[in-house]
């Protein structure tokens, strides 16, 4: 049988999870697929994390044990939540040591209705760092205006940085820059470069979804034409920045002092749109030094029928850009588009996040009734 994803990784695409659960540690589903499928690095969010802990009987032991401590709703769902990935953290030590480094990685996310507060993210992503205490984890941190500054300080402090919900090359080019200052302000802290990583999340099935649904309000034939081809070339636009940014002076003087790049991480690869192939946004954006966070089906997509067909990104180029001045001169206002975007992204995390904290109040409330302490449990 052909080893697919052993092609995709050999050409240089680090193959991540998007997903996490307490049944998938207890199972040995994760540790399986490490040690199977070639995947070396987990991400989360808010929403996995909502889905997660909808399934309380896996929580049951520790939350009957928060309850009867009478902590507060946030502190569960930060220490229920911490637990899940630290466990995840030790299952990919082995990809983090083979690595040197590089992957065996796991996120964790900032709260995020601290998305557009500086000091309040830096200030969480130092607290997730402590509660973890893990060298392989990453603090997840919107790419928003807010974002940028504090995404600077969490790496001049020399903790490990997912960058996440970035769309357009203007908001990807800042975070590089945040990502650059940060590096040195932590060199200047005296802090190894060496043991600090950082990967840029750019979103890309969204941008089709969102872009498709105006191309299809504008209704001509070179309109719909351009249907499904947006989200691709944007990324792989990213990927030319990338390029740019990381053969600069400025990054060979951090590289020299032992730092790694900052990898592309294609994010949001899931198709929406059953018409596309559901492995499109895996082999249009192969390319080396990337990383693709997948969800499972994927994964098991790509396993099964997924193609290698080398670098698809460095060679594309000048077909992306025309592919998104087409789509602009159709009608479409991408600087709209890319706000939309992030807007939407923060309030659905924002939404999973509320809906989270609900769902462990419910949960705490009933294992409260069967503690000898059940006063308080389920303090907000």
């Amino acid at each position: 049988m052909v080893d697919r994803l052993a092609e995709l990784s050999a050409a240089g695409v680090a193959v991540w999870l998007d997903d996490l659960s307490r049944v998938r540690l207890e199972t040995g589903s994760l540790d399986k697929m490490r040690r199977e499928q070639h995947v070396v690095g987990v991400t989360t969010n808010p929403s996995i994390f909502a889905k997660a802990l909808a399934d309380a009987e896996a929580y049951d032991k520790q939350l009957k044990d928060l309850a009867a401590q009478e902590v507060t709703v946030e502190e569960a769902v930060r220490l229920l939540t911490a637990y899940d990935v630290r466990w995840a953290c030790d299952v990919m030590k082995p990809a983090y040591d083979a690595s040197n480094g590089v992957d065996g990685r796991v996120s964790i996310e900032v709260d995020p209705r601290s998305a557009h507060l500086t000091e309040k993210t830096a200030s969480e992503a130092k607290t997730l760092w402590w509660l973890v205490d893990r060298p392989n984890l990453y603090i997840k941190i919107p790419a928003t205006e807010k974002g940028l500054p504090a995404i600077t300080a969490t790496l001049a402090a020399g903790i490990s940085v997912n960058v996440t919900l970035i769309f357009s090359l203007e908001r990807y080019r800042a975070v590089m820059d945040a990502f650059l200052a940060g590096l040195e302000q932590a060199k200047a802290n005296g802090h190894d470069l060496a043991r600090i990583g950082s990967v840029a999340s750019f979103f890309v099935s969204r941008v089709d979804t969102e872009i498709d649904k105006r191309l299809d309000k504008i209704g001509s034939e070179e309109a719909k034409a351009l249907r499904g081809k947006a989200a691709v070339a944007n990324a792989q636009l990213a990927y030319q920045a990338y390029a740019e940014v990381f053969s600069s002076d400025r990054w060979q003087a951090l590289a020299d002092a032992g730092a790694l790049p900052q990898r592309p991480l294609w994010a949001s690869t899931g198709t929406k749109n059953p018409d596309y192939k559901d492995t499109i946004y895996v082999e249009e954006l192969i390319a080396p030094g990337t990383v693709n966070t997948m969800p499972e089906a994927v994964i098991k997509a790509f396993e099964d029928h997924g193609e290698t067909r080398g670098d698809t990104v460095t060679g594309s180029y000048a077909q992306a850009q025309k592919v998104m001045d087409d789509v602009a001169a159709a009608g479409v206002d991408l600087t709209d588009v890319f706000r939309v975007l992030e807007d939407e992204g923060v309030e659905k995390f924002e939404a999973s996040w509320a809906e989270l904290l609900e769902d462990v109040k419910k949960s705490l409330k009933a294992a409260a009734k069967g503690s000898d302490n059940p006063s308080d449990a389920a303090k907000s």
